[in-house]
């Protein structure tokens, strides 16, 4: 059992590592966005789920209603998020992400699967066989805890409205 803490741990190390790699990488577009980590939430959110209430944003964030109007007056200033009538109730207001979030969001999520591309592209067949394997190793072990086939989602990062 030592062994495969160890191994564990190397593992942590390098992907921290990783990490720390792509942090340096400042033609993210994450890094031109200027938006806080609850504003990226709230984005990554919307781009989740779809339109949603507020009071159900507001759940999902932790925060309350009055909290969450003046973050997405600030989403909505910038053209990123709407508010629109929920049709079956007006009472109910419905926010989601505008073009402009979808692509700001969308860009973030491309960006990092394109770094991923460029680094795999540099393996050889033997190689990307390993990593391979030890993805659907991990992605079984995932769907395992969450006791899901597939996890919470379709297997997007990003459902574009």
């Amino acid at each position: 059992m030592a062994a495969n803490e160890q191994l564990i741990a190397d593992i942590m190390v390098a992907q921290q590592r990783l990490q720390r790699l792509f942090a340096y990488d400042r033609a993210d577009p994450l890094f031109d966005s200027h938006l806080t980590l609850t504003q990226i939430k709230i984005l990554m959110l919307l781009a989740r789920h779809g339109n949603i209430s507020g009071g159900e944003l507001a759940r999902m964030l932790g925060v309350g209603l009055a909290a969450l109007s003046g973050m997405i007056d600030r989403l909505v200033a910038q053209d990123l998020v709407a508010r629109t009538e929920d049709q079956r109730d007006r009472r109910v207001r419905r926010i989601g992400l505008t073009r402009a979030g979808s692509e700001l969001i969308g860009g973030i999520f491309d960006a990092g699967m394109e770094k991923q591309r460029k680094l795999l592209s540099r393996l050889s067949a033997d190689q990307l066989r390993t990593i391979a394997e030890a993805t659907t190793l991990l992605v079984k072990a995932a769907s395992d805890e969450l006791g899901s086939e597939d996890g919470p989602d379709d297997g997007n990062p990003c459902r574009h409205q």
